[in-house]
């Protein structure tokens, strides 16, 4: 079946498509067969519910969402539960991906009602849009103190029919407290003291067994990890590099790694990394990979190098189009149940391998009869087992009596089988949207470990999606868009599609030297800070100045699943500022760091991704300016050491030798118009700190005096 089927299997029934079968979004499109009048969002919704005098129920969520399929199943496609809402409301279907802006406000909201939040989130608002009531999944019948819907619509209508005056103050009260949240707290600025603050609660909470900074749940949260490579870096506390192999090592042997087809679910439901919430996002595959490789730079441990290697060859076998660029997610759910695809029983094993195979099989995977992980709700073995590696490979060919080369080998042969054999199942639904934003980190994740391995296949294919957005994702007038999918794009970008796209196209550029990156990093940075910059205090807000006016206008900073877009772009622009002498964009940096002191500094570990732009500002940092004949033969090799080792606050900028390219370079950095070839040789420029060395054309001594603090 094409994984897109699910989309369009009821098209063929007799049951009546509503509204959101015009949609683009794979989310809506699984709404479309609801007998729930749903409504996408827009005008037609808001104009219907005031003419009629109705609420909105709205609901968000996203395509791989588990509760979010449960909640339809169980209440959106019962007819009993649809006549309710079709007679109280006017629904309001959106996905979270699509429109994270309306996301990110009724997300608040509903924390600041209930305490909590996630998907499905429900919102229940007046036809102005203001909220008076919030959840999260609804089940059909009431139980267990929650609510359900077929209690909760008749209530709400009750509600709006008799009470209304209470309603109409409680949504007022409701939006007057979201619009006093404060979004920045101006300071004089964050200093060394907001990362040593920032280590030491990532440390207190560090689990020393496991690795990770939480009890179960246990997420990956790769900009943690990037953030302490950094501290290391900076102070040679190697209790704060464990502290990172830990965690890569325990998330690598855990069942929260697809061990067989490669890549990483979204998160591990218990301590032990071993029983993973089962679906696969694209922004987690950018994010770990660069976890990973920032770590082998490091380390030059080759495990951290071949995660990497594993985790693209998933991007690039599973979630890439034929035009190149990436989709969004992968689900936990295949026939209805979570998990299905990727879980084994011992009999399945016996009869895909040999004897001697099924032997090292349950031992380096911990496969039992009665199965190796227990059923969350009830707490009982399933039967069915998790890939994982309880131990080492060299631990458990220790334990075998063999070599590591030979079990390295056995394993290999024992994969390939229960991939060609799993790739027989029924696979998780894909979601096939290109998203802006998330393409933009994976471009970088692949950019940085075609620097690190010097491999340029990777580059390439982060250049394919590259080329994909900048002609495929802008509008006639080149404005970003945020989404595309089914040969359409469309919505205006928001803060992370220019943040995690200019970052992508940053390190694409150090990668290949191809100017044409920088230029449109450069273009695309204009525009940005001329449609969301706050010209007062600074900072970006999350939506554009002129797009739909929604009910507040904020600027996001936390680093939660993903990097915030202001703590992206405020790196993006000391890079940008030093490989141009922009002192502009520096200052536009600063005023980032300044504004948000206040709300950082209150908890600056929730802050990880923008103190990585703290500790650049601080230094030491370098600008290197690498001039050479690009057909020389010595050429790729001083790009190769200049690129591989970790120094994580430097740009390289290349001039070449003569040509249309050393003009159009000079003219978009002039200040490079002097630096020239030593001896017709590759010549490195190196700043540090604001001051310059001499040129040099050793690259051996070059490296060096990179790696000394």
């Amino acid at each position: 079946m094409n994984h897109n089927d699910s989309l369009v299997e009821n098209r063929s029934s007799d049951r009546k498509s509503n509204r959101l079968i015009n949609e683009k979004s794979p989310y809506l499109l699984q709404h479309a067969y609801n007998p729930v009048d749903w409504f996408p969002w827009g005008e037609e919704a808001f104009s219907k519910a005031k003419q009629e005098d109705r609420p909105i129920f709205l609901s968000i969520g996203y395509s791989t969402c588990h509760w979010c399929h449960v909640m339809e199943k169980e209440s959106f496609e019962d007819t009993q539960v649809a006549d309710l809402m079709n007679d109280t409301f006017v629904s309001i279907k959106v996905d979270r991906e699509e429109r994270p802006d309306i996301d990110h406000i009724y997300m608040t909201v509903c924390q600041m009602m209930t305490g909590g939040g996630g998907w499905p989130l429900n919102i229940i608002m007046t036809p102005d849009k203001k909220p008076f009531f919030a959840g999260t999944y609804f089940p059909k019948e009431s139980h267990y103190g929650r609510i359900g819907m077929i209690d909760l619509a008749p209530r709400i209508k009750k509600l709006w029919s008799d009470n209304r005056d209470e309603v109409v103050e409680a949504a007022r009260k409701v939006t007057s407290a979201l619009n006093q949240i404060p979004d920045d707290a101006p300071g004089a600025g964050l200093s060394i003291n907001a990362l040593r603050e920032a280590h030491a609660q990532l440390a207190q909470r560090f689990d020393s067994a496991r690795g990770g900074f939480s009890q179960a749940p246990k997420f990956p949260t790769p900009h943690n990890l990037l953030f302490l490579m950094r501290y290391a870096n900076r102070t040679s506390e190697k209790s704060v590099m464990a502290m990172v192999e830990k965690t890569l090592e325990n998330m690598r042997r855990g069942g929260i790694y697809d061990h067989i087809g490669f890549g990483f679910h979204r998160y591990s439901t218990d301590n032990e990394w071993l029983a993973p919430h089962f679906e696969k996002m694209l922004y987690d595959q950018a994010m770990i990979a660069l976890a990973y490789t920032e770590a082998y730079q490091i380390t030059r441990n080759y495990q951290y190098k071949k995660t990497v290697e594993e985790i693209f060859e998933y991007v690039l076998r599973d979630m890439t189009s034929n035009d190149g660029a990436f989709f969004s997610a992968e689900d936990a759910d295949s026939e209805g149940v979570e998990g299905k695809f990727y879980v084994w029983s011992l009999d399945e094993m016996l009869k895909i391998l040999s004897a001697g195979e099924a032997r090292v099989a349950c031992k380096i995977f911990g496969i039992r009869a009665e199965g190796n992980f227990k059923e969350e709700s009830t707490g009982h073995l399933t039967g069915d087992n998790i890939i994982h590696l309880d131990r080492s490979l060299a631990q458990s060919a220790s334990e075998l009596g063999i070599s590591l080369e030979q079990l390295e080998e056995i394993f290999e042969k024992i994969r390939l089988k229960l991939f060609t054999e799993r790739e027989k199942r029924t696979h998780p639904y894909k979601d096939d949207k290109i998203l802006t934003d998330w393409n933009g980190l994976m471009i970088a994740s692949l950019a940085k470990a075609s620097q690190a391995f010097g491999d340029r296949n990777y580059a390439q294919a982060a250049m394919r999606s590259a080329d994909f957005i900048i002609k495929k994702m802008r509008d006639e007038k080149g404005r970003l868009l945020h989404r595309y999918r089914d040969g359409e794009a469309g919505l205006p970008a928001h803060v992370d599609d220019y943040a995690f796209l200019i970052w992508g196209l940053i390190e694409l550029y150090e990668a290949t030297f191809v100017l044409d990156y920088l230029k449109i990093a450069l273009e695309l940075n204009d525009d940005f800070l001329d449609r969301f910059w706050e010209k007062s205090a600074g900072g970006f807000y999350f939506t554009a100045h002129d797009t739909e006016e929604t009910l507040i206008r904020k600027k996001e900073l936390y680093d939660g699943a993903t990097p915030s877009g202001n703590s992206v772009a405020a790196l993006n622009l000391i890079k940008l500022a030093r490989l141009t002498s922009n002192v502009e964009l520096e200052e536009k940096a600063n005023r980032i760091l300044e504004v948000f002191t206040g709300i950082v500094s209150k908890f600056p570990s929730g802050y990880t991704q923008l103190l990585m732009a703290v500790d650049y500002a601080l230094g030491p940092s370098y600008e290197i300016v690498l001039v050479a004949n690009e057909d020389s033969e010595d050429f790729l090799e001083f790009k190769q050491k200049l690129q591989q080792p970790f120094v994580p606050n430097k740009v390289i900028i290349f001039k070449p030798v003569g040509g249309q390219e050393e003009t159009d370079l000079v003219n978009l950095a002039p200040f490079t118009r002097e630096h020239t070839c030593l001896e017709g040789k590759p010549t490195a420029y190196i700043c540090k700190n604001f001051r310059c060395e001499l040129p040099s054309t050793d690259v051996i001594k070059t490296v060096e005096m990179l790696l000394s603090n």
